[in-house]
């Protein structure tokens, strides 16, 4: 009998010992800060908790991904608009030599899977067996990056940000699962528990979460010797400072190691900030399984919180302390999340992104439940007089999410993260999902979203777990139907758009119909107010198109959907209704002095002073009055007088255009509308343009890619006054334009083209335009360009070359390109350049073409921002013979497209940069649009 039980007892220890057994890495680690390398030998012991045979194990490598400029990572930044890794040397990029790794004695076969450069598949000597042990051992060292990257690696310094430094196993469950590194800070890895003797020069201090003790002692004299240990670790930063600038925070539930800091905030206020925040999440989700955690600078940079609170010190509009209570707050939560909840954060990454943000909010709420968006600069009458002043710091969440739905670049929240729009990435997925749980516990009582992700929290801490589980919580936490969140919120890109389509009384009731502008089931909330006061709230579900529910005539005198804004609505302009309006106006209208947020309850019209510029009216200030909000909305008008205080007359334009955002097709935006103008196009003769316009805009499904097609078609009309020193010119004049156009822009690779054909009474003509730009792996960039237009019909040449090709300079008779002097042929407004027609820099003979013209425009580097171009082309014209035409110069492009000189050097007139009044001859290309230098720095966010 008693050997029954030892064999009970010890078969027990047994089953525990393996149920309880889980990967480890021990690493001996040496730091050679003159090579920027770090030597390690790791030994790793791997658990098969699977219930397969495994034959091959992989292993995370994401030191390697910057060992190229084709690895996934560099695709990252090129997709990004970032040139710096490309252009980078080559020692300041990173990459890992290993040396071998073994099996006992025995050296294991290994390779990089294709297409994964920073992954390793290693060959088993053996199968693994289910809940067998397999230790491997690992020789290598790893070249570190540059920290320009991303912030990790060698900073200019020389301090090292150590994050991704050394190889863990990927995760195993029902199959593997790896992927590249994508600076999308989402490494998916098993935990582990951790020792690493690290050696490293004395004159550095070390910082890590890990549990740490030093040794002054090592072989070498110039090196000490850190002891670090942790349990149940999935990421481990290490940080190698020359100056000891983190501060240790001891709270009531954790160590906080921080650097993020603010001279403003007293030591004793930091403490109490972080002791709260620490106190908060320990209640809000559950303790942290660790004694310490890092909260830095760079994780806080990697993941702010967009909004004012970003405005420089001086400008800062919230209380003492806020914006360091913020950075803390925004990156505690990341970090207690990450290193607890172990979902795949490439494809699952949505549930802990709206936990975060939920999370935050709640905090928000509890100890700031009065703070606006812009903060305290409400306490100024003239702010107050703004939308943004009524506006809570929580409405930007779901205010920036909307933001990409109205441009129509909004993605689901099950996309892959590495498939996702930078600005989704980084700011609106995560703020959607937040906003849905907190959609969502407005409809089935917000302590049960509370609940369910404390549960969640707790049940899965530490151990591998998928959305499902998350799902199901929050359905078993509620007797409502939540399908629609997951199938439609969460999975689908269907917006939320209600409206009260008509409200009707009968005897002493009031039937109110609800209109779901959308194909979805997402519910919709209706508040009722009498005498301005608050008096119901409805839930109103399964709006499949229209749905009808009764109210006691006499309660209600106001009816609003979603009034508390707590439904993250696409268009909320249309939610309000009186039972008793006259003529179906609803709202009062409202004029406002510059632009504002959407205020729902006014129809709003802005004003605006505006300040352009020409030669010939010169600074011409007016005041724009306009509708278009800070959110994009689908109707748009303008109507922007001015004065001219050099021609001393009234000019401007006006215009206005909608635009249809299409979801579930290429074609994915069809807009229209007219717009018309007045200016002046010499001294004392102005110019009127009138045209309506209709574009189809088309894309890839991939949104990532900034493939997009259009086809435009237009009218324009023109009349000029006429200029009597001019014989036979044509003042008025109409043309029909049919222009298709295709891009696929890119900072590495761009290949644009289109076709353009026009018809007027005097003529017919089609061109076409092509352009490849390429930065090769040598950093050397070449830009081709090639141009060809020829006449159908011409019956214009009796007016001159006015609707002429142009070699150099076009006439511009559609009044397309912004000259700053487009009748001038000398002086220094003639010497403006804009990329169009022939393309040449030189200003050589013929310069107009009546008949047909063909020309090459190319460019490739000489140093940095210094390129030589060369033109070629032949010209055309009616009774001669095609005319052969060069040149060739230097060219500085400081901003490629919007700030660049031309110096001609040699060309058809010979060598020009020897010539008499050479300073004529350079040309520029400047553009002072403010909206297009703001398309030029947010392309690599949209």
């Amino acid at each position: 009998m008693i050997r029954l039980h030892q064999i009970f007892f010890f078969s027990l220890l047994f089953f525990i010992s393996n149920v309880c057994a889980q990967h480890s890495i021990t690493i001996n680690a040496r730091l050679l800060p003159e090579t920027e390398t770090i030597e390690i030998t790791q030994k790793l012991d791997y658990v098969n908790s699977s219930s397969d045979t495994l034959n091959v194990l992989y292993l995370t490598d994401w030191a390697h991904s910057f060992s190229s400029k084709q690895t996934p990572l560099a695709q990252r930044f090129e997709e990004n608009y970032e040139k710096k890794f490309h252009l980078a040397k080559t020692e300041n990029r990173g990459r890992t030599t290993l040396t071998d790794i073994r099996q006992g004695g025995r050296f294991l076969q290994f390779q990089r899977p294709s297409g994964y450069p920073d992954i390793l598949k290693v060959v088993l000597e053996k199968p693994l067996l289910p809940e067998a042990t397999q230790s491997l051992t690992l020789n290598y060292s790893v070249k570190l990056p540059d920290a320009r990257f991303t912030r990790y690696g060698v900073t200019r310094v020389r301090d090292f940000n150590l994050r991704y430094w050394y190889m863990t196993p990927a995760v195993y469950n029902q199959g593997w699962h790896y992927y590249s590194n994508k600076n999308l800070h989402d490494r998916y890895a098993p935990k582990s528990d951790i020792k690493i003797n690290f050696s490293i020069p004395k004159g550095y201090y070390l910082v890590s979460d890990l549990n740490s003790s030093l040794s002054q002692t090592s072989y070498n004299a110039n090196e000490k010797i850190a002891l670090l240990e942790g349990k149940d670790r999935v990421d481990v930063k290490i940080f190698l400072r020359q100056d000891a600038n983190y501060e240790a925070i001891e709270t009531d539930f954790l160590t906080v190691l921080t650097n993020i800091k603010d001279r403003q905030v007293p030591p004793q206020q930091r403490a109490l900030i972080i002791d709260q925040i620490a106190g908060f999440l320990n209640k809000t989700l559950g303790p942290y399984p660790h004694q310490k955690m890092l909260v830095t600078d760079i994780d806080y940079r990697e993941n702010p919180v967009y909004g004012l609170n970003q405005l420089p010190e001086f400008l800062r509009p919230f209380p003492d302390g806020f914006q360091y209570e913020l950075k803390l707050l925004k990156t505690t939560i990341n970090n207690y999340v990450d290193n607890t909840l172990l979902v795949n954060p490439r494809y699952d990454g949505w549930v802990t992104e709206g936990i975060k943000i939920y999370l935050l909010q709640q905090y928000m709420d509890t100890y700031y439940p009065d703070l606006k968006i812009i903060g305290g600069l409400d306490k100024y009458w003239l702010v107050r007089q703004f939308y943004a002043s009524k506006l809570e710091f929580n409405d930007q969440f779901s205010m920036l999410y909307m933001h990409m739905a109205r441009l129509n670049l909004d993605q689901p929240l099950t996309t892959p993260r590495d498939s996702l729009i930078k600005f989704n990435v980084n700011i609106a997925n995560a703020y959607k999902s937040g906003a849905g749980l907190h959609y969502l516990g407005d409809f089935i009582g917000k302590e049960k979203i509370t609940k369910s992700i404390k549960t969640f929290y707790k049940d899965w801490l530490l151990t591998p777990v998928k959305t499902e589980q998350f799902e199901k919580l929050l359905k078993k936490s509620t007797s409502k139907n939540i399908d629609w969140y997951f199938d439609e919120y969460v999975a689908t890109r269907k917006k939320i758009d209600f409206k009260i389509s008509k409200t009707k009384r009968k005897g002493d009731s009031l039937y109110v119909t609800i209109k779901n502008k959308r194909k979805n089931n997402m519910p919709a909330s209706v508040f009722g107010f009498k005498n301005d006061s608050l008096v119901s709230k409805s839930w109103v579900e399964q709006i499949n198109k229209k749905k009808t529910f009764v109210l006691p005539a006499d309660s209600v005198d106001r009816l609003v959907i979603n009034y508390n804004k707590a439904i993250p609505e696409y268009n909320l302009r249309d939610n309000y209704k009186n039972p008793k309006s006259l003529f179906g106006f609803d709202k009062p209208l409202q004029f406002k002095l510059f632009q504002d947020f959407e205020n729902p309850s006014k129809s709003q019209v802005f004003f605006m002073p505006v300040f352009d510029f020409n030669l010939y009216d010169g600074f011409s200030p007016g005041l724009k009055m306009y509708n278009k909000t800070i959110l994009t909305k689908g109707l748009n008008y303008r109507i922007q007088p001015q004065y001219g205080l050099r021609s001393k007359t009234l000019i401007g334009s006006i215009g206005i255009a909608y635009t249809h955002n299409l979801e579930k097709s290429n074609l994915y935006e069809i807009r229209y509308g007219f717009s018309a103008n007045r200016f002046s196009y010499q001294e004392d003769l102005f110019f009127r343009r009138l045209s309506p316009f209709l574009r189809f805009s088309f894309r890839t499904p991939d949104f990532r890619s900034d493939k997009n097609q259009s086809l435009t078609a237009r009218y324009i009309s023109l009349s000029r006054d006429r200029d009597e020193s001019i014989i036979n010119q044509e003042p008025d004049y109409s043309v029909f334009n049919l222009r298709y156009t295709n891009r696929n822009p890119g900072i590495t690779y761009t290949f644009n083209w289109n076709t353009d054909f026009q018809i007027a009474e005097s003529f017919s003509k089609v061109s076409a335009t092509a352009f490849y730009r390429g930065l090769y792996l040598n950093n050397r960039q070449l830009n081709l360009r090639v141009y060809a237009g020829s006449f159908l019909r011409n019956n214009s040449r009796g007016t001159g070359d006015f609707f002429s090709f142009a070699l150099d300079r076009p006439t511009d008779y559609l009044f397309d390109y912004n000259y700053y002097g487009r009748s001038e042929d000398s002086g220094l407004f003639s010497q403006q350049y804009i990329v169009a027609e022939g393309g040449f820099k030189s200003q050589l003979e013929p310069a107009f073409a009546d008949q047909w013209i063909a020309t090459t425009n190319a460019s490739t580097t000489l140093w940095k921002y210094i390129y030589a171009y060369g033109d070629i082309g032949f010209i055309k014209n009616q009774g001669s013979k095609p005319v052969f035409l060069y040149d060739a110069g230097i060219q500085i492009s400081l901003l490629d497209d919007y700030f660049e000189l031309y110096f001609p050097v040699y060309s058809n007139l010979g060598w020009e940069i020897a010539q008499p009044r050479y300073d004529q001859k350079i040309r520029f290309t400047v553009s002072l649009s403010f909206d297009t230098v703001i398309r030029l720095f947010s392309r690599k966010w949209y």
